[in-house]
C-alpha cells in the first residue's frame, strides 16, 4: 500500500467498504427474504386450502364440485380424495408421487423427483361414515425459482456496482484531493523557479487541507522574509567591507613602496595585502550574487566567441599552473558562438580552473575541453587532484561550504562554485560534476545556444 498515492487508498478503501456494505445488506435480504417467501408459501397454502372448501357442496350424500377447483391459482394444486386416499377430483403436479398419507390440517414438506413441495390436508365430512380430504400442493422449486433469478441477477449486477462505485470513488476523491495537488504543485513551483514570492492561496476554509494551506502560506512568508533580510544585510556587509579593505590594501601598496623597509616587516605586508585580495574578491563575488538573489544584477548580453573567451582565461592561468608543476591541455572547438555576458563567461572559466590549480596536484594535469553540436555547447574541465568524497557532492554548490580538510584551501571563498552555477543558470544551461576521492574531479556543463532572449 505504500506504493499507492493516497487517490488511489481513498478509492479503494471507499470501494471496498461499499462493497461489503452492500454484500452484507443484500445478505441480510435474501436471507430474510427467503424466510418471507417460505411464510407467505404456507401462508397462501393455506389460504388457498381452506377457501376451496367452499368449492364443494354436498347433498344427500352427493358431492359436486366446481370446476375452480380445477385452475391453478396462486400456484396450488387442489385435490380432493376420499377417507380411501381415492382421487375423486382435481388436478396433482405433473411428477409428484401421491402416495403420502392424509394428514389433516398440517403443513408438511414433501420431496418428490428431487422437487420440494409444501402439501396440506383439509377434512371435511360427506356423511356420518365418510370424510373427504381436500389436498393443496405447492410448488417450492418454482416459488423459490423467482427469488434464485433475482439473486443471480443481483450476483451479475455486483461486478458492475462495485466498477461504478471505484468510478465515483476516484473522482470523489481527485475532487477532495484538489487541494492538496494545488499545494503540492505550488511548492514545487517554489522549489524549481525559486521564487518565493508565490503563495497557495486556497482561500477560505474550515477543514484540516484549508488550515494545512494556511499554515503553509504563513511559513513561506516567515522564509521570504528571513531570506530577504539575510540577502540585504550581505549587500550591506559587503558594501561597508569595501572601503575600510579598500584602505588596507592601499596603505600596504604604500608601505611596500617604501624603500628601507625592514624584509621582516615587508614579509608580513605581503601576507596582508595578499589576504586583503582575496577577501576583496571574495566579497566581489558576493556582492554580485546578492545582487543576483535579489533579482538587481543586470546583465549585459552580447554576441560573443566563447573560444577566445576560454583560451583567455587559460592562458591567465599558465603563471599560477607552472608554480604548481601543473600542465593545462586543452580540445577547443574554433570558432564557438554564445549569447551572454563577457565578464560572468570569464568569470566562469577562471572559477573553474582556479578550483582546479587549487586542489590538483603537484605534477598533475588539467584538460579543457569546448565543444559545440546540435545548437549546444558542451564544456568541462577535468583534474587529477585530490578530488571530492561522494557525500560531499551534493553540497559543494552552496555558499561558503568546504567538503574537508583535504580540500579546503586559505585562497578559497567558498563561493567559486556558487558563482559558476548561477552563471550557467543565467545562460540558461545546467552543470554536473563527476569526482573519485585521490583521484580527480570533472565539471562538465550544457548551454543552448538557440536562445538568444535574456
Amino acid at each position: 500500500m505504500k506504493r499507492f498515492s493516497i487517490r488511489a487508498k481513498l478509492t479503494l478503501l471507499y470501494t471496498l467498504l461499499s462493497t461489503i456494505i452492500v454484500c452484507i445488506i443484500l445478505g441480510i435480504l435474501f436471507s430474510l427474504g427467503e424466510q418471507q417467501i417460505l411464510t407467505n408459501a404456507k401462508h397462501t397454502l393455506e389460504e388457498r386450502v381452506s377457501s376451496s372448501l367452499k368449492e364443494i357442496h354436498i347433498n344427500d350424500g352427493k358431492v359436486k364440485f366446481d370446476s375452480e377447483l380445477m385452475e391453478l391459482e396462486d400456484g396450488v394444486y387442489l385435490s380432493v380424495y376420499n377417507q380411501y386416499k381415492e382421487l375423486l377430483y382435481g388436478r396433482i403436479p405433473y411428477g409428484f408421487s401421491n402416495d403420502s398419507p392424509l394428514e389433516n390440517g398440517y403443513i408438511r414438506e414433501i420431496t418428490s423427483n428431487h422437487t420440494r413441495y409444501y402439501v396440506m390436508d383439509i377434512s371435511t365430512p360427506l356423511n356420518e361414515n365418510e370424510v373427504l380430504y381436500v389436498r393443496g400442493i405447492l410448488s417450492l422449486s418454482k416459488t423459490e425459482s423467482t427469488f434464485y433469478n433475482v439473486l443471480r441477477l443481483a450476483l451479475i449486477l455486483l461486478p458492475l456496482f462495485i466498477l461504478l462505485t471505484a468510478v465515483i470513488g476516484y473522482f470523489m476523491a481527485k475532487k477532495a484531493l484538489s487541494p492538496v495537488y494545488q499545494i503540492t504543485n505550488t511548492v514545487q513551483s517554489i522549489q524549481k523557479e525559486k521564487d518565493l514570492s508565490r503563495r497557495i492561496h486556497l482561500g477560505n476554509g474550515k477543514d484540516e487541507i484549508y488550515h494545512l494551506s494556511n499554515t503553509f502560506d504563513e511559513l513561506l512568508d516567515q522564509i521570504e522574509d528571513s531570506i530577504k533580510r539575510e540577502q540585504q544585510f550581505t549587500s550591506d556587509v559587503s558594501h561597508e567591507l569595501r572601503t575600510p579593505l579598500s584602505v588596507i590594501s592601499m596603505q600596504c601598496d604604500a608601505l611596500l613602496d617604501t624603500d628601507n623597509l625592514d624584509e621582516t616587516i615587508r614579509e608580513k605586508l605581503l601576507v596582508i595585502h595578499k589576504k586583503t585580495r582575496i577577501l576583496t574578491n571574495m566579497l566581489s563575488q558576493l556582492l554580485l550574487l546578492s545582487r543576483a538573489d535579489q533579482g538587481r544584477e543586470k546583465l549585459h548580453m552580447e554576441l560573443l566567441n566563447f573560444t577566445e573567451l576560454c583560451e583567455m582565461a587559460i592562458e591567465e592561468c599558465q603563471l599560477y599552473a607552472k608554480e604548481k608543476n601543473i600542465s593545462i591541455t586543452h580540445e577547443i572547438e574554433e570558432n564557438i558562438q554564445i549569447y551572454g555576458d563577457q565578464t560572468l563567461l570569464i568569470r566562469l572559466w577562471m572559477n573553474l580552473l582556479n578550483n582546479a590549480l587549487q586542489y590538483g596536484k603537484e605534477n598533475g594535469h588539467i584538460h579543457v575541453s569546448l565543444t559545440s553540436h546540435d545548437g549546444y555547447i558542451y564544456g568541462s574541465v577535468e583534474d587529477d587532484g585530490c578530488g571530492i568524497h561522494e557525500k560531499d557532492l551534493p553540497y559543494i554548490w552552496n555558499r561558503f561550504y568546504q567538503a574537508d580538510s583535504a580540500r579546503s584551501n586559505s585562497e578559497s571563498s567558498g563561493l567559486g562554485l556558487s558563482m559558476v552555477k548561477w552563471i550557467i543558470e543565467v545562460h540558461h544551461g545546467v552543470i554536473h560534476v563527476e569526482s573519485t576521492l585521490h583521484k580527480g574531479t570533472k565539471f562538465f556543463f550544457e548551454i543552448s545556444q538557440k536562445n538568444e532572449i535574456f
